[in-house]
């Protein structure tokens, strides 16, 4: 992979985030520079092997969890996707269909071969919201709370 644009290589990332597998985590050290630090709203984490970790409890406590990307701004050395998550538990009810929608702001890096690999990984998304209300005991302790602080 040696995409010659930053834009090349967004295009042929949102296609690796959208069609990823267990199987291809072993080939994140082709998108992220070694050091590389990546953050959302539950944990933050450098250095690939731990981003593939990331990627691997994602696999481990969801079923046919993928990305979907909506949207995507490119911009000097970064860019912003948007993005749908869409998912199952693994607990609970497993078969209903989940979606968070969020955001990844990605900062890049060109290596010395040329390539470009993400140095700065940041998901944006509304814990609370999106994740929180949809669970089966906290989820109604978090409607509530939300209708006592928006009344």
């Amino acid at each position: 992979m040696n995409p010659t644009s930053l834009n090349e290589t967004v295009d042929a990332l949102v296609q690796t985030f959208e069609n990823l597998k267990p199987t291809d985590l072993s080939t994140l050290s082709n998108w992220y520079a070694p050091d590389a630090r990546f953050k959302d709203p539950f944990k933050e984490v450098q250095g690939v092997s731990a981003i593939a970790a990331v990627f691997t409890h994602m696999y481990e406590t969801l079923h046919e969890p993928r990305f979907v990307v909506t949207e995507r701004i490119v911009q000097g050395q970064q860019c912003f996707l948007v993005w749908d998550f869409v998912f199952r538990f693994k607990t609970g009810d497993s078969q209903t269909s989940q979606c968070i929608r969020g955001g990844s702001h990605l900062q890049f890096v060109q290596s010395d071969d040329g390539a470009w690999r993400i140095s700065l990984h940041r998901d944006y998304w509304d814990a609370a919201e999106e994740l929180y209300e949809k669970l089966p005991l906290v989820g109604g302790l978090m409607r509530w709370l939300k209708k006592r602080v928006n009344s």
